[in-house]
């Protein structure tokens, strides 16, 4: 059984975090309880970086999230130089679609490049072409454009997207993280060892900085 910890931003705009607010540590949940590495991360991204780094840090996002595109564009490419690149971390990406039908449509197209061992790239594409929280950039049209554009094989991932496969998985992994206390995105869950913390919100680098230094 892991021991919780807590992060938090007590301060939620509409369905995003991503205000900044002093950070408290607190216990974990009675919903928490139980949870193991693996349960949090089944169904999720592949691992980015060393799969055996002493650290995994599990992102629930959405791609049509204001604070996840500035996440995605600023502090994580730090973690990445200072932590991923180094061996000391490993990152998950967990769908946590909260926007809509768009949101769950795009998580689908992530996996469907996942089937064709691109996820990140594709991941990256479409943070590179965000356009707003329900302004209509994601549809059908543009996730296969993205497709393109990361050289995938166009009729398996259209058969994959028109025959929804992931779309059940998309929800299951929305309820994972309500039963985990997520409630915005982006929300991390750094695991090391026995213990997990959460940090909600995108927090300014050296929030992640202080929790991983910790470790």
């Amino acid at each position: 059984m892991v021991k919780y910890h807590l992060i938090a931003i007590p301060v939620v705009i509409g369905i995003v975090a991503g205000i900044f607010a002093s950070s408290y540590f607190g216990n974990q949940n009675d919903d928490t309880v139980g949870f193991t590495k693996n349960e949090i991360i089944r169904n999720g991204s592949p691992i980015l970086g060393n799969s055996f780094a002493p650290v995994t840090i599990v992102e629930f996002g959405d791609y049509q999230c204001t604070y996840c595109m500035k996440f995605h564009s600023s502090s994580l490419e730090t973690i990445k130089e200072e932590y991923i690149q180094a061996g000391k971390v490993n990152l998950v990406f967990q769908d946590f679609a909260l926007n809509g039908p768009a949101s769950v449509l795009a998580a689908e197209a992530s996996h469907c490049a996942k089937d064709q061992n691109k996820f990140w790239e594709y991941h990256d594409e479409i943070y590179k072409n965000w356009n707003g929280e329900n302004t209509g950039w994601v549809t059908k049209d543009s996730l296969r454009e993205f497709a393109k554009s990361v050289d995938l094989q166009m009729e398996q991932f259209d058969s994959c997207l028109d025959s929804s496969k992931y779309r059940e998985q998309v929800l299951q992994t929305y309820d994972l993280g309500e039963k985990l206390g997520i409630n915005a995105t982006p929300s991390f869950l750094i695991i090391s060892g026995d213990r997990i913390i959460k940090i909600t919100g995108n927090q300014p680098i050296d929030v992640f900085r202080k929790t991983l230094d910790g470790l």
